[in-house]
């Protein structure tokens, strides 16, 4: 896949639920080499969405478009796995991916595992658990990752070297990331773009643009929990975080 190359797009997706509309017109793209971080308030459509851009769903109305001969790595919200199965980390990630064991080392060691392979999984921690679910994601070769709250569960510190880690895949692979995530001040320091969604988009452009736009601070507010992320340049960024002429930043209104 090429630098922007768009890897897949959403284009007036509207989904509802027993009458509840939960996606109202919804338009996202991903593009390779960046980090899109989807944020929203619980019941806003976020994993709706991913649902749909995945095929797992089929929207109401609108389309989703993809890059030819797409992989995607997926990378869900969570995996409960039974307490009483005989299940080492190798077996998971063998269920759905036929991997050598060489492979599965090579893997685990980009995340920082390696030493798990031979683990049953219900003796791991919930951050090593994430890194797991991550490289089972890699071993896609994934031109697209998707990650449905891939810090969930994690310590703070934790968090931020997941965070570091998805962006040195990013780096790595030139692959593009859809990220869902709440964890705000994390997602603005390492995100290209932001899309905000409830229900429909409240708002979408370069991390400092949205955290300053009047959706998103009637969403998140400015309390000190959010921690927002900011940053004071003489510049602006365009769709995919480059840098533009001087100028006060602005975001995208959906």
């Amino acid at each position: 896949m090429t630098t922007n190359q768009i890897l897949i797009e959403a284009k007036a997706v509207t989904h509802s639920f027993s009458g509840r509309k939960v996606l109202d017109a919804v338009d996202l793209s991903v593009h390779a080499g960046e980090i899109l971080a989807m944020i929203g308030p619980n019941g806003a459509g976020k994993t709706t969405l991913v649902r749909v851009i995945l095929g797992l769903l089929k929207p109401d109305s609108g389309q989703c478009f993809s890059a030819s001969d797409l992989r995607i790595g997926y990378m869900p919200q969570r995996i409960v796995v039974d307490a009483v199965l005989p299940l080492t980390v190798q077996r998971f990630l063998t269920l759905s991916h036929r991997a050598t064991e060489q492979q599965l080392r090579e893997v685990l060691s980009e995340v920082g595992v390696e030493r798990l392979l031979k683990s049953p999984v219900q003796n791991i921690s919930g951050g090593e658990m994430q890194r797991v679910l991550l490289a089972r994601a890699l071993l896609r070769k994934p031109d697209l990752l998707v990650l449905d709250e891939p810090v969930q569960g994690v310590d703070v510190t934790g968090q931020a070297e997941l965070f570091d880690l998805i962006a040195n895949i990013r780096d790595r692979y030139g692959c593009g990331i859809l990220m869902v995530s709440h964890d705000l001040h994390l997602v603005m320091a390492k995100a290209n773009r932001i899309l905000c969604l409830n229900q429909h988009v409240c708002c979408s452009g370069h991390p400092e643009a949205v955290s300053s736009d009047p959706s998103y601070l009637e969403l998140f507010g400015t309390h000190p929990s959010m921690a927002l992320y900011t940053h004071n340049h003489d510049h602006r960024h365009d769709l995919h975080g480059g840098v533009k002429k001087s100028c006060k930043g602005d975001a995208e209104h959906g």
